[in-house]
């Protein structure tokens, strides 16, 4: 995350509880708990403990955070980061090393089609100890063709 003049810098000297709301873009490098909401890009950097829901643009993860994160455009895990907690964002990017446990959605929501109706999405799941081959890919995507054709009718 690039630096900017508005970015707000909690100090990791601070421990904050409650609601947090930045006008612009911040970087948390203390502790948090309770909830924080970020006009403009959040950075919670290493060494930080947020235990909070987080709601903001674009989200870098360095440090801890153990709460559901929503990130209208982007949300970056590094190396360091731990996640535990739910996630939703436009875009993912996970480096090596990273640790997340809950549940994801990534990209946009179901589109509405021309009726009016929400779109079906399918929801696939992995099945433990089992390896993928290209057949079962095919086979998939015939079932997931199948499955919207049945929502438009």
């Amino acid at each position: 995350m690039a630096s900017s003049n508005n970015e707000t810098v909690i100090g990791a000297d601070a421990q904050i509880k409650g609601e947090v709301i930045f006008a612009s873009s911040a970087k948390i490098m203390g502790t948090i708990e309770g909830s924080v909401v970020a006009k403009g890009d959040l950075h919670v950097a290493a060494g930080a403990n947020c235990r909070a829901s987080i709601d903001a643009a674009k989200v870098t993860v360095d440090g801890l955070v153990q709460g559901n994160v929503k990130a209208s455009e982007r949300l970056e895990l590094s190396a360091n980061a731990r996640l535990e907690g739910d996630l939703e964002a436009a875009k993912l990017i996970v480096a090596e090393g990273a640790s997340f446990t809950g549940h994801c959605k990534i990209g946009g929501g179901p589109k509405a089609s021309s009726n009016g109706s929400a779109a079906s999405v399918a929801e696939t799941k992995p099945d433990a100890g089992r390896t993928e081959s290209k057949d079962d890919d095919d086979a998939g995507r015939k079932a997931a063709g199948r499955a919207t054709a049945a929502a438009k009718k």
